[in-house]
């Protein structure tokens, strides 16, 4: 099953630093475990760009589309049996002391 985990910022990060994980050794063992399938940082929410269409117009707008402190920094797309899996991947990713990692599941079109 695929997930995209979102790899988010937070105002109140895990003040444990012992043992805290790397990022290099994280991404190395998903890759090499073909759990990891693509993923990536993003750039500042200011490089951001909003796009919405409302009764036929285009509206654009500079930034991200949300006022939150908390922020989509970054992504992996991840494979795994189920969610139990997907759960220890995103446990032992650093964000998950240092911010927080959404998952969630695609949904497979049908072919």
């Amino acid at each position: 099953m695929k997930y995209l985990m979102f790899v988010c910022s937070d105002t109140e990060p895990d003040t444990d630093q012992a043992d805290w994980p790397d990022i290099e050794a994280w991404v190395a063992e998903n890759d090499s475990r073909g759990r990891r399938l693509t993923g990536d940082r993003l750039a500042e929410p200011s490089a951001a760009t909003t796009v919405r269409v409302r009764n036929g117009e285009l509206l654009i707008s500079d930034g991200p589309f949300a006022e939150t402190k908390e922020v989509i920094v970054g992504f992996d797309l991840l494979e795994c049996a189920d969610l139990d899996e997907a759960i220890e991947v995103a446990r032992a990713h650093p964000m998950s002391r240092g911010g927080r990692i959404e998952l969630r599941p695609l949904v497979e079109a049908d072919e």
